[in-house]
C-alpha cells in the first residue's frame, strides 16, 4: 500500500495550459484523456485508486438535466461525479 501513496503523491498538479479543460467544458459523447488534478484532496486520491490516473481515456456518457451530476466511464466502468469533484479533474481532448 505504501507504494500506491508514493505513486500518488507524485501525481503533479499541471500548470494549466490552452490545452487544458475541466470536466464541464466536455460535451456528452466526447472523450478525453486525464491530466491531472486541480488540487490534492482526498477524494482526489480516491479517484486515483478508482483508475482515473493521467493518461487515462475516458468518455462522457451522460449529463443530468441541470448538469448534476456527469457520468463518465473508463475502463470498464461507469462513474458519476458531482460538478464540484468533476472540477478538480483536468483533461485534454485526445
Amino acid at each position: 500500500m505504501r507504494g500506491l501513496y508514493a505513486e500518488m503523491g507524485s501525481v503533479n498538479v499541471p500548470s494549466p495550459n490552452h490545452h487544458t479543460l475541466c470536466l464541464r467544458d466536455l460535451r456528452v459523447g466526447e472523450t478525453a484523456v486525464v491530466v491531472g488534478y486541480a488540487s490534492r484532496t482526498a477524494y482526489t486520491h480516491n479517484l486515483l485508486r478508482l483508475g482515473l490516473i493521467p493518461g487515462t481515456l475516458f468518455r462522457v456518457e451522460r449529463r443530468a438535466p441541470l448538469g448534476d451530476p456527469v457520468e463518465i466511464r473508463f475502463r470498464g466502468f461507469s462513474l458519476a461525479l458531482r460538478p464540484m469533484e468533476a472540477d478538480d479533474l483536468l483533461v485534454r481532448r485526445p
